[in-house]
């Protein structure tokens, strides 16, 4: 099963089985699931099923209870001081380590994560993909891109602080230097391949996080096909590397596969849907195989970073992720 939240609201579902596509059809319906590395050559899912539903169906009702093991701030330390090494040396402005907190679930199955997705933050997507080897399911605030009749609209979504502290966020110079390398980035990359419209920074709140927001139009010159666009755009420069290159990539992947972060986080995820296509980050997310559960968080670090800061941040998500899924 394939779900995403649509604006305005409802859900549009897939069921299985997908036939695997390298492009998406010309009309219809189809899933876009990829790992981070975008390793998938048929990453279009075309369900056998579809409907759209005014709420999701949950698990059976239990509240999932998740027996967690700390992550080891050693191994972050490490990375940490790897990265400030690289932006020292000029080979990187910024990168995204990954964090997970595992767990084993001790009450409840992974499906019963779906049971609060209904009561989601508007602002939040709500998505996931369920079968029988490796699943997750998510609520980000962030949108890849959203694309509809040559129109592609987008958004610069980095910076976070708790939001009691949004005062002082405001004015923060190392959260507002985050956030602009990565709507400056972001803005020459898609000057490439269209007329560009930045609107002005802003807060986005989510409850018990504030993040910094640059929403963004952009005209496109000529069509682009879906997969292009998607490999054009991702990773995003809220998670990926300044500058995108490929030496600073690989160094990425090898951060996060010691970290242990799943595969899908930060991945697009996305529907095509009658030629208009919405693509999310994967971000927020919960993935879970069997019994064992996992939970990624990132952070942007930049020279002006600080270790346990940075430490903190990644908590602090995580704890909004539990949150957001009642998870004990």
């Amino acid at each position: 099963m394939a779900f995403l939240r649509i604006k305005g609201g409802g859900w549009l579902v897939g069921y299985g089985p997908f036939e695997e596509r390298a492009e998406p059809p010309v009309s219809g319906v189809a899933f876009y699931r990829n790992d981070f590395g975008l390793s998938d050559p048929l990453p279009w899912k075309v369900p056998a099923r579809v409907e759209e539903l005014a709420a999701m169906p949950g698990g059976a009702g239990d509240v999932p209870v998740v027996e967690w093991e700390a992550p080891s701030g050693d191994d972050f330390a490490e990375v940490f001081g790897e990265v400030v090494m690289k932006i020292g040396e000029g080979v990187l402005e910024k990168s995204v380590p990954v964090v997970t907190e595992r767990g084993v679930l001790r009450c409840g199955s992974g499906r019963d994560f779906l049971g609060t997705l209904n009561e989601l933050p508007t602002a939040l997507r709500g998505y996931g993909w369920i079968n029988g080897e490796e699943s997750f399911v998510g609520s980000t605030p962030e949108e890849l891109f959203q694309l509809k009749d040559g129109i592609l609209t987008t958004m610069a979504l980095a910076g976070t602080a708790r939001s009691e502290d949004q005062g002082v966020f405001e004015v923060d110079s190392k959260e507002i230097r985050e956030h602009e390398y990565v709507a400056g980035s972001l803005v020459g990359k898609l000057s490439d391949i269209g007329m560009v419209q930045r609107q002005p920074r802003r807060v986005m709140n989510l409850g018990p996080l504030v993040h910094f927001e640059t929403p963004i139009r952009v005209e496109l010159y000529r069509p682009e096909g879906a997969g292009e666009l998607i490999r054009h755009m991702h990773p995003t420069p809220a998670l990926g590397p300044l500058p995108r290159t490929g030496e600073t990539m690989e160094l990425l992947h090898d951060w996060r596969t010691r970290l242990g972060c799943p595969r899908w986080f930060g991945a697009p995820f996305g529907v095509w849907r009658e030629g208009e296509l919405t693509v999310l980050v994967a971000i927020r997310m919960v993935v879970w195989q069997g019994d064992n559960v996992y939970l990624p968080s990132g952070c942007g670090v930049i020279d002006e970073s600080r270790l346990v800061n940075e430490w903190r941040e990644l908590r602090l998500k995580r704890d909004s992720v539990k949150e957001l899924f009642q998870i004990s």
